[in-house]
């Protein structure tokens, strides 16, 4: 099909572009940017006034539940949620049930969201088998299965020595690895960030310092390999200077946080609403100012949604039994066009953030507006204000702290290699 976007906002970070102007589609492609190439007639044309056109997002950390956990979310609702947030990329850990071990799941897993068509669907592959931490995976064969990198997901990782042959192993033939920076043993059961918070409400903790000597041994082992790592979701201003002064030093390291620490802080746990259950915890304010400037600066790379949807039963428990999580697919657009308006950070770094870094981080090729490009775009109202409601979510699962929120910002339609796969119905 061919289709021409006219009268919208351009934004195109790849390219630090932002100006009025028409978009033209044709064969899954971008054609054009400023005028449509000679004989170009479109069979449908989008009026995005007043609307912005950016490349479709790219998400980091998106649990699609799919195999195994399909009673708290399916593909099809998962990527249902993606579409409706302007995601057409994006990376999900291999924390299923069984984890993503051995090529079979993961060509699985591809097939099924290729057939579906909303998003493209790049598993990040299990570390160790059956993410125990005690073997290393077939990590050739789960590449060519499609794994673009290697994690332990949210599983903690007991023996240094076992983390240390997997980042050379990876390095020898140029895998990515993703580790998040929470030390096992001082975090033990805890629920919530170590303050007065936790303290009044009488729930197990998780200092900050289960994050800084996490961070000490990835660097520590980073420096001893001289292999690459991207730290998933950072939560505290001491790993923020940690990791600035691990960049200054020149280490091979990347960084990602998600949205929900960028706006909530532990006081949001309120009366233990379990909602604001979430992993790593909710920290201080301190914190919180501390990673928002970080993205800020780019010392923090990329801004990720931690989209876990999971069932009702499971939140409607006591704060410390609640299982962790937030959907966030859906809230990525709105949550980080809040933070730029309030931090006065351009829409074009902003949109950066969740679009050509994260990309990078994955290996991709960065999305763009230019010709030439995969038509992958996502027009977006920045100012439209809606309520976060249960029956306003795409997702199959719920659980949000921002339930009854009104924010700015909502996707008008989303386009994978041209094809459009998500358009709200008009009122």
């Amino acid at each position: 099909m061919k289709i021409e976007i006219r009268n919208g906002r351009l934004i195109d970070p790849a390219r630090r572009i932002d100006r009025a102007g028409s978009l033209f589609i044709d064969d899954g492609r971008i054609v054009g940017d400023v005028e449509p190439p000679p004989g170009f007639r479109a069979d449908r044309v989008v009026d995005a006034a007043g609307s912005v056109v950016s490349p479709g997002f790219v998400d980091l950390a998106a649990r699609l539940r799919e195999p195994g956990l399909e009673y708290k979310a399916t593909l099809e609702s998962e990527l249902a949620a993606a579409g409706a947030g302007g995601v057409t990329s994006l990376a999900c850990p291999p924390d299923t049930d069984p984890p993503l071990d051995e090529p079979g799941l993961v060509e699985m897993l591809k097939h099924r969201a290729r057939q579906i068509g909303i998003s493209h669907v790049y598993p990040v592959g299990a570390l160790t088998v059956g993410l125990r931490g005690a073997a290393l995976t077939e990590m050739g064969e789960l590449v060519e299965a499609g794994c673009v990198a290697f994690s332990q997901a949210d599983v903690p990782f007991h023996d240094t020595l076992m983390l240390l042959r997997a980042l050379q192993y990876a390095g020898t033939f140029g895998y990515r690895v993703w580790l998040r920076p929470q030390d096992p043993y001082l975090a033990q059961d805890g629920v919530a960030h170590d303050g007065e918070v936790a303290t009044r409400l009488g729930l197990p903790a998780i200092p900050v310092a289960a994050e800084t000597a996490a961070l000490a041994k990835i660097f520590g082992l980073v420096r001893a390999s001289g292999v690459g790592v991207h730290l998933c979701r950072l939560s505290s201003a001491d790993g923020v200077a940690m990791l600035r002064s691990a960049k200054a030093e020149g280490l091979p390291v990347t960084c990602d946080v998600d949205i929900h620490h960028l706006h909530l802080c532990d006081v949001d746990i309120g009366w233990f609403d379990p909602l604001a259950n979430l992993m790593p915890p909710l920290r201080g304010v301190r914190d919180r100012a501390a990673l928002r400037q970080a993205v800020a600066d780019g010392t923090i790379d990329a801004i990720c949604s931690d989209h876990a949807p999971v069932d009702d039963d499971v939140k409607q428990v006591p704060f410390a039994e609640a299982e962790s999580g937030a959907t966030g697919l859906e809230l990525l657009l709105p949550l980080t066009l809040k933070w730029a308006r309030e931090d006065k950070v351009p829409l074009v770094d902003a949109l950066s953030r969740i679009t050509t870094i994260p990309a990078a981080i994955i290996g991709l090729a960065a999305p763009s507006l230019a010709a030439g490009s995969i038509a992958d775009v996502c027009i977006f109202d920045p100012e439209v204000p809606w309520v976060v409601r249960r029956d306003a979510l795409a997702s199959q699962g719920k659980n949000t702290p921002f339930l009854g929120h009104e924010l700015e910002g909502r996707v008008c339609m989303t386009l994978r290699d041209g094809r459009i796969v998500h358009e709200p119905a008009q009122p």
